[in-house]
């Protein structure tokens, strides 16, 4: 581990959350003399940030703990082109009202996570439409686009990967990265802004910045990347039967979130506990230490505390509670994820396959099938055995709900309405 002079880099190594810098000795130079202000960008392509637009944004924090200032940049610009790294195909184009949206929903997690103000040290949030839809395209094409190697941009990863497969790259999107690096230097410009973070994926896209600076005489800007996270066992980390998880809570409710968590690998609970929370390290180190069924309490640690940074501390304490209820009292905790269907519907019976299928818990029907054959799936706590069975009335507990289960740790309630 590389030891660093000042604080903010030294708290990311510590953490696990650097993977490359352009320049580890200048920009921790400036780091020491500073304070500096660094961003990390956001697309608008949905209306909340995943899992991993979570550690960028902790980046985000632990510059704003060591005393430096924090810009989370909305990508009201380039969400309407759509970055092309490391896809298949182009991004759906967005119009500019689903942008707004998306926008004003991924707003939400940042004032939980950031302090914004107008101290110098306090965040402050910006929307690269501000300066993108106001350009005068000839004059950019002349005062940026003459700057960037169309060779060398056809080296990076995230193009070659896609020209390989001989997979169309539009022009439309080959722009994105000369955006992007523009931004960097617009920040630079307007907030003195010297360091852009991001994943490791974004690498080509965030040189392309430092890049553009040098030859348009601005000052030293520097890149800082974070690794793509992985699970101990190689899955990529961030997906679930259900999909995405998701940050806000009308996508990926504060127990489902709490959920993820306990259900971590025991290898990667002191790793996740260093990215994820805000413990002290020494803390960290005891609970990574412990062994056998205790590791299970470090679990319900980081989920705890991993919610609480996205949810608050008091959603984090009721999933909690919640758990508690469910798993060791056996107790129907009537906060669990409900699935709400129409009365009639329910009234005439909903095949136990199709209804499994319908709150999440499984996939498809054929998946249904294997976890009943394997004693799986209960419905209010008892074995389903029978594929065809039919779920209606009689089901209802008094709480006036049915309590849909997959193994011991995921419940929903299915709720008439």
């Amino acid at each position: 581990m590389t030891a660093f002079k000042s604080d903010f880099l030294n708290v990311l190594s510590e953490r696990g959350l650097i993977h490359q810098i352009s320049d580890p000795e200048g920009l921790d130079a400036a780091a020491v003399a500073g304070p500096i202000t660094a961003y990390v960008g956001y697309d608008a392509t949905a209306t909340s940030l995943h899992i991993g637009n979570l550690i960028s944004a902790t980046m985000l924090y632990w510059l704003q703990e060591t005393g430096h200032r924090p810009i989370a940049l909305m990508g009201g610009g380039t969400s309407m082109v759509g970055d092309p790294s490391f896809r298949d195909d182009q991004r759906k184009l967005l119009t500019v009202e689903e942008i707004e949206r998306n926008i004003a929903g991924i707003k939400q997690i940042f004032a939980k996570i950031l302090r914004f103000g107008d101290a110098p040290g306090d965040a402050i949030m910006v929307n690269n439409a501000d300066w993108l839809l106001k350009l005068n395209y000839v004059e950019f094409l002349r005062d940026v686009g003459r700057h960037f190697s169309v060779n060398r941009m056809l080296s990076f990863d995230s193009v070659k990967l896609r020209l390989d497969r001989e997979q169309s790259l539009s022009f439309l999107e080959f722009n994105y990265m000369i955006m992007q690096g523009y931004d960097f230097v617009e920040l630079n410009r307007r907030y003195g802004c010297v360091l852009q973070m991001g994943g490791s994926d974004q690498w080509g896209n965030i040189i392309n910045g430092v890049d553009l600076a040098h030859r348009m005489d601005r000052p030293q800007l520097y890149a800082l990347t974070t690794p793509l996270l992985t699970t101990s066992s190689g899955a990529k980390m961030g997906k679930t039967a259900k999909g995405a998880v998701w940050l806000n809570a009308d996508l990926f409710s504060a127990y489902d979130f709490w959920q993820y968590f306990r259900n971590t690998e025991d290898a990667d609970v002191g790793r996740f506990l260093k990215i994820f929370t805000r413990l002290p390290l020494s803390e960290i180190a005891k609970l990574a230490a412990l062994g056998g069924s205790e590791i299970n309490e470090a679990k319900k640690i980081l989920a705890t505390e991993a919610t609480a940074v996205v949810h608050g501390r008091e959603a984090a304490e009721a999933a909690a509670e919640t758990a508690r209820q469910t798993f060791e009292q056996g107790a129907l905790a009537e906060s669990l994820p409900t699935v709400e269907v129409p009365a009639a519907e329910f009234e005439a019976g909903i095949g136990a396959l199709a209804l499994f299928v319908r709150a999440g818990l499984v996939a498809s029907n054929g998946e249904a099938r294997r976890q009943i054959k394997g004693g799986g799936l209960r419905v209010n706590d008892v074995a389903l055995e029978d594929e065809k069975a039919m779920v209606g009335p009689a089901a209802l507990t008094p709480e006036g709900v049915v309590k849909l289960s997959l193994g011991r740790k995921k419940h929903i309630l299915v709720r008439p309405t």
